[in-house]
């Protein structure tokens, strides 16, 4: 009797059954997968290989950043004059206020406007007859005088001899002398008198006191003057040598007191836009009060002036030379930047990349400034483009600047 075959059952999670043939038709299925997966590795092995020589596609790669265009210049080292400047104004050496000491008539007016004059340089005339005349008078008086004191003197020695022979009393020979020494002292009076009309007549000629240049002339001739007048006739201003008189802080005394004691302080003078040079000069003093309310200390510069490039009154800047510092590491006052932690300066490096890099500044000298700590000799420094950059960017260099030197501000 042939025996059915019972096909093995299989229980699955799912409460199904399957047979055993399914199974080994599923088993055969999963091979055919896995080695046709392979001859598909096989298959894009040297694609692989192609692309990875060829390197990645540019439409899909990631652009590098464009070069940053910079001005750079080098640190160098160099003798740096230290200036400190302040605002003054200029005074003449001398100013006097021509007035007249008599009263009168103005007879002539023998200078030009803005002339300049010479020591004893007739200026004003004024009509002298007057005072001629009161002249005149004071020495008549003192001839008057002589005259009678001659008579005096001939009738005391009369009586005197009188008075030895008993012909006359004593008391004629005491009233005699007193009239005699009364006409010594009228004639001693008589010369103050002349003197003083003479003195009146000179200042009928009003000169020059000293060399100088006249300014507007305040009246004219044929005016009434008086010696009470406040106004004056002309102003006189000595501007050969002129003197500058300006204000520092009160921090720097010491400075310039130690800048004293090395011989004298160089001083130069600017106009009010700190661009033109007008004179050199030297200081002469400092003030011997300090300014408590500014907290400043006042100065004093006399300047030859030969030029007459500083005029009176004109507001000028003054730059004092403290010191020079010599062999300083120096870089343009433009590379220098002031962030949150202090003032930086871009570097760039020798792979050509952007570095910031915190620097300890000193004084600054007009279009450079000195670097005390930071940097080294030869580091390169951006001057122009800043804003562009950040830290490692590349950079290209297209003006490269030298550093200069000038006078500090």
């Amino acid at each position: 009797m042939l025996q059915r075959k019972i096909p093995h059952k299989l229980a699955l999670d799912g409460g199904c059954e399957v047979s055993k043939d399914q199974k080994i038709g599923k088993a055969r299925g999963g091979r055919r997968i896995v080695i046709f997966a392979g001859f598909l590795l096989i298959a894009a092995a040297p694609l692989y290989w192609f692309v990875e020589r060829r390197g990645p596609n540019p439409a899909t790669a990631t652009p590098r950043a464009p070069d940053v265009a910079v001005n750079a210049a080098a640190a160098t080292r160099n003798d740096v004059p230290v200036y400190v400047s302040g605002l003054g104004t200029v005074q003449a050496i001398a100013t006097v206020a021509i007035r007249s000491q008599v009263d009168g008539k103005i007879q002539e007016v023998l200078f030009t406007e803005g002339q300049h004059v010479k020591k004893g340089d007739v200026l004003v005339k004024i009509d002298p007859r007057l005072f001629q005349a009161a002249l005149d008078q004071a020495k008549a008086k003192k001839a008057q005088d002589e005259a009678q004191l001659i008579s005096a003197q001939k009738d005391l020695d009369r009586f005197s001899t009188l008075v030895a022979k008993n012909f006359a009393s004593q008391q004629n020979v005491d009233q005699q002398q007193a009239k005699v020494d009364q006409l010594k002292a009228s004639i001693v009076a008589d010369d103050g008198a002349i003197e003083s009309a003479q003195a009146q007549l000179d200042y009928c000629i009003i000169t020059a006191p000293t060399d100088g240049r006249v300014g507007v002339r305040q009246v004219d001739a044929g005016n009434i003057v008086h010696a009470s007048d406040q106004a004056s006739l002309v102003t006189l201003t000595q501007n050969q040598p002129s003197a500058v008189l300006f204000t520092l802080p009160a921090r720097l005394l010491e400075s310039v007191r130690d800048a004293m004691k090395r011989g004298p302080v160089a001083i130069t003078a600017y106009d009010q836009d700190d661009k033109r040079l007008l004179s050199s000069g030297t200081l002469l003093l400092v003030d011997n009060v300090i300014d408590q309310a500014t907290a400043t200390i006042r100065l004093k510069a006399i300047f030859a002036n030969a030029d007459e490039a500083l005029w009176s009154g004109e507001f000028v800047n003054a730059r004092v030379l403290l010191d020079t510092r010599r062999n300083s590491l120096t870089i343009p006052t433009a590379a220098i930047q002031r962030g949150p932690q202090g003032l930086f300066t871009w570097v760039v490096t020798s792979e050509g990349t952007a570095e910031m890099r915190a620097l300890k500044a000193g004084p600054a000298s007009g279009n450079v400034t000195i670097v005390e700590s930071g940097l080294a000799d030869g580091d390169r420094v951006v001057t122009d483009g800043q804003y562009k950059l950040k830290q490692n960017a590349p950079v290209t260099i297209t003006t490269p600047q030298l550093a200069g030197s000038g006078d500090v501000s």
